[in-house]
């Protein structure tokens, strides 16, 4: 499967199965375009008919190209492609779908977990999935005894596996944080007893936050998630207190020193756009312009029917958000002011192995969600929808069925995604948005599907400007 598109001006060919990305002119980019469905003498004829005006001897060698000479070099130009064919690096075959049907059917082991560690929060953000952290029931904080469980049981079944996650959500945290302090002085703990190594996460609002708290979490947490839409006048419409004033003003200047304790690194500023916003590049700006390095604005998924849901008729303006924040970042790449866009990170030389990358997050499996009172769901956008209530971590799995369902998603069980060009990069996309929109996790969220290609697509474009300058 080949995906050739053009961007900023630049003719890209993406070689899906391998995942070689080819630069060309225009004349290789038609090459490419009818080579599966022509022959040779079609191609040469055709090709040779538009471009016989001399506004295009640019793409010949030599001057003044006769027919003669201008079919002979869109000759060796087929060549060229037929060679990089028989490399492999061009209309290479799909050789991953049985490998993932076997790689599907062995024993998994939990390596991380997504502890709700406050069923409550002290903002009422207006797309808030989880309802203001009460996640369609009643508000509550994980008590350590739960927490203390959860470890227990991500330890008990997490097999030969030496490294574990546990992420602190919400609702807010904060709210509950002398019970994250004693989990992680708890892990650390069982470390040593068990030869495993905890790498704690937290997601935070940052309304909470102070210097004692960011001490420890430079000290203690690998990775944090600072919440912020961007905007001082998008933040605070869209992520108000419950009085209904605006918490801009309260968190940034917490979240520039936060990151700026952490050197950069190991931390990202993650905002959601909605209707409501759909110049979000203005809100990448924004964060960028404030001195952060590390940056995520994504897209709000709701019901169709919400006011700030985002819908088919918004995505070319989208689209052209997009490509205006690529464009952005080629200048402050140029001007030695960079800085990280989580959809535009894509590694093609190693990244994720072509397992992770066909068979996605691994929730449900590898990865489950633990509300305060020690249920256990695939995921945190899960929690609350009974029909997915898997066990709880006293007990254990008693839904092995989920299990079996949520191991058997892959790009291949997703009709949508077999003949995507993304694939291997979205991973078969969110289960919780497919179920939501077509309540199977072996559908696709088809908005979101949009989206994502025209972010891979972006990203890809990105490393070719880099790899060239």
């Amino acid at each position: 499967m080949v995906h050739q598109y053009k961007n900023n001006g630049y003719n890209i060919v993406l070689d899906v199965n391998s995942g070689q990305i080819h630069l060309v002119d225009e004349l290789v980019y038609d090459i490419i375009a009818m080579y599966e469905n022509n022959d040779k003498q079609v191609i040469i004829d055709t090709l040779s008919n538009k471009y016989k005006d001399s506004e295009y001897d640019y793409l010949f060698e030599g001057d003044g190209i006769d027919e003669a000479t201008r079919r002979m070099q869109i000759a060796e130009a087929i060549d060229a492609v037929e060679e990089l064919k028989a490399e492999g690096a061009l209309f290479s075959e799909d050789i991953y779908e049985d490998y993932i049907s076997e790689f599907k059917t062995r024993e998994t082991v939990v390596k991380a977990l997504c502890l709700h560690i406050a069923h409550d929060c002290n903002l009422a953000c207006r797309y808030c999935f989880a309802e203001e952290g009460e996640y369609k029931g009643e508000k509550g904080l994980m008590s350590f005894e739960v927490g203390k469980q959860a470890l227990d049981f991500l330890i008990a079944n997490s097999g030969n596996r030496r490294n574990l996650e546990v992420d602190f959500f919400g609702g807010e945290p904060l709210m509950n944080f002398q019970v994250v302090k004693d989990l992680v002085k708890y892990g650390r703990e069982q470390e040593k007893i068990h030869n495993k190594k905890f790498r704690f996460t937290l997601t935070t609002n940052g309304v909470l936050l102070n210097d004692s708290i960011m001490e420890f979490a430079n000290k203690e947490m690998s990775n944090v998630v600072l919440s912020v839409d961007g905007r001082k006048e998008v933040h605070d419409h869209m992520r108000p207190s419950h009085n209904g004033k605006g918490s801009y003003d309260i968190i940034m200047p917490k979240f520039k020193k936060f990151a700026d304790s952490r050197n950069h690194m190991d931390y990202y500023v993650r905002g959601t756009f909605t209707k409501n916003n759909l110049d979000f590049s203005e809100d990448v700006k924004h964060l960028a312009e404030q001195g952060f390095k590390q940056i995520s604005v994504e897209p709000v998924v709701l019901d169709p029917t919400d006011p700030y849901a985002i819908k088919e008729e918004d995505l070319s303006v989208i689209f052209e958000e997009y490509d205006r924040l690529a464009k952005y970042m080629i200048d402050k790449n140029k001007a030695k002011e960079g800085f990280n866009f989580f959809h535009f990170m894509i590694d093609l030389t190693g990244g994720p192995c072509v397992a992770k990358r066909l068979s996605g997050c691994g929730s449900g499996t590898e990865y489950l969600a633990v509300t305060p009172w020690g249920d256990l769901y695939p995921c945190h956008q899960f929690v609350g929808q009974e029909e997915f209530l898997m066990g709880n971590v006293f007990d254990g799995i008693n839904r092995t069925d989920i299990v079996e369902e949520f191991r058997a998603t892959s790009v291949y069980s997703k009709e949508n995604c077999k003949n995507c060009f993304a694939k291997f990069y979205c991973s078969g996309g969110c289960a919780a948005n497919a179920y939501n929109e077509h309540g199977n996790i072996n559908e696709t969220y088809d908005i979101g599907c949009e989206m994502q290609r025209k972010r891979v697509e972006c990203a890809i474009m990105l490393q070719a400007v880099g790899a060239e300058e």
